[in-house]
């Protein structure tokens, strides 16, 4: 699967950091991570920072599927409602994933902290209604939020006005968020894999999981053997394959970046991401070099030739969607690119194993607008069930939560 289309900002600016071995000999090793995205790279390093002797097999080169087309939103704000998860899971477990969720971008923000040079920046959420008609689940959102403790405030039209110099009929501001750049982040943590004794390795295709009691054979394309003892499928939107029927939709999202633009032009866009009520949403953030980032504009297309030939429509399309709300703010696309994205119903990733494959091979499969801090949570939740230990989220994030709805 082509998972992106264009010239994603990341890849450009960054090149490729790392180029790391191709696997072409049988290897021995307690855990085979499949797929060298940043949700391989977040599961590999916790992984290898707890003393768990960890390979990484990535068939392109390293973040280079749908890493390089993230936009990389860090938000505890899940695309699903808290509102309506309560509703459909109840309010405690509603909740937990939410809570779940600001954990990771405290997580995040510590590991970055450690790592450097990743572009990571502290930044508020500013979730606006995009039509009068959806203030009142707005106002419902906000109050659920608040009555459970998260650092929100809401906002008029006259403040939304006066801050942020656009038109709406209100919004929740949220103070707990973050950006990164994604795919230089995924290549710090795998080289730090590496340096912990850990492999890593692309170019290096999967052709089939073969079972032998309690171990599992990982046999590549080229003929070469993986032994181990428990498989980590982090192959992005690609993970279903690997399933009987697919869990999630695939849909595509185009995002476009400009040039740096003038200084304090962004004003509290550059600490501020913004997203819509509407579905599908526009939603935008500033870079650490003072661009802006636009996305949104997403379809069912998920053929590559015609995402491809959509790109720079689409582009154009986003630019005048953000002229409209901010009309100083004329811009023009320097790069633009279109990705592939899976969409669950629920708007919750699904981290565990799955009864057609065995207790033996686990799926990471961060779905939906919050890829990369689902991608924390699965971290440390597939290392808890590894080690013998119960998460908190494991059963909501399980193939089995159907059995959790009220």
């Amino acid at each position: 699967m082509d998972l992106k289309s264009g010239y994603p900002f990341w890849t450009v600016s960054n090149g490729l950091l790392t180029r790391y071995p191709q696997l072409t000999h049988d290897l021995q090793v307690n855990i085979a991570i499949i797929g060298g995205g940043i949700t391989g790279a977040l599961i590999a390093d916790e992984l290898t920072r707890h003393g768990h002797d960890v390979a990484v097999l990535e068939r392109r080169d390293v973040g280079w599927g749908s890493t390089a087309a993230s936009t990389a939103l860090l938000q505890y704000e899940i695309d699903t409602h808290l509102y309506h998860l309560a509703q459909q899971y109840g309010e405690a477990s509603a909740v937990m994933a939410y809570q779940g969720c600001a954990e990771a971008v405290h997580a995040l923000a510590a590991r970055a902290a450690e790592l450097g040079d990743i572009a990571f920046r502290r930044q508020q959420s500013l979730y606006f209604a995009s039509d009068a008609d959806h203030l009142s689940s707005l106002r419902d959102e906000f109050a659920i939020r608040k009555r459970w403790g998260f650092d929100v405030q809401w906002c008029s039209p006259e403040q939304l006005q006066e801050a942020y110099g656009f038109s709406a009929p209100g919004g929740i501001l949220s103070h707990l968020a973050a950006t990164v750049d994604p795919y230089r982040m995924a290549y710090q943590l795998l080289d730090e894999v590496v340096a912990r004794g850990g492999h890593v390795y692309d170019r290096t295709a999967v052709e089939s999981l073969e079972a032998d009691g309690a171990t599992m054979g990982v046999r590549l394309r080229n003929g070469a053997l993986v032994r181990c003892q428990q498989v980590i499928i982090a192959a992005g939107y690609e993970s279903q394959t690997w399933l009987p029927e697919p869990v999630a939709s695939n849909r595509s999202s185009y995002v476009f970046v400009t040039d740096p633009l003038p200084g304090g032009m962004l004003g509290k866009l550059r600490d501020t991401m913004v997203w819509e009520s509407a579905r599908p949403y526009l939603y935008l953030r500033s870079t650490h070099d003072g661009r802006l980032l636009v996305g949104g504009e997403d379809d069912e297309e998920d053929i590559p030739e015609r995402r491809d030939a959509r790109v720079l429509e689409k582009a154009a399309s986003l630019a005048e969607r953000v002229s409209s709300l901010w009309p100083s703010l004329r811009m023009t696309p320097a790069f633009s690119w279109g990705g592939t994205f899976a969409e669950t119903e629920d708007g919750l990733p699904y981290f565990g194993t799955h009864e057609a494959l065995g207790p033996n091979v686990h799926f990471a499969m961060a779905y939906g607008g919050n890829g990369i801090t689902y991608s924390m949570i699965g971290a440390h939740l597939l290392r808890a069930h590894l080690e013998g230990r119960r998460h908190p989220l494991s059963d909501l994030f399980s193939f089995e939560r159907r059995h959790l709805a009220r």
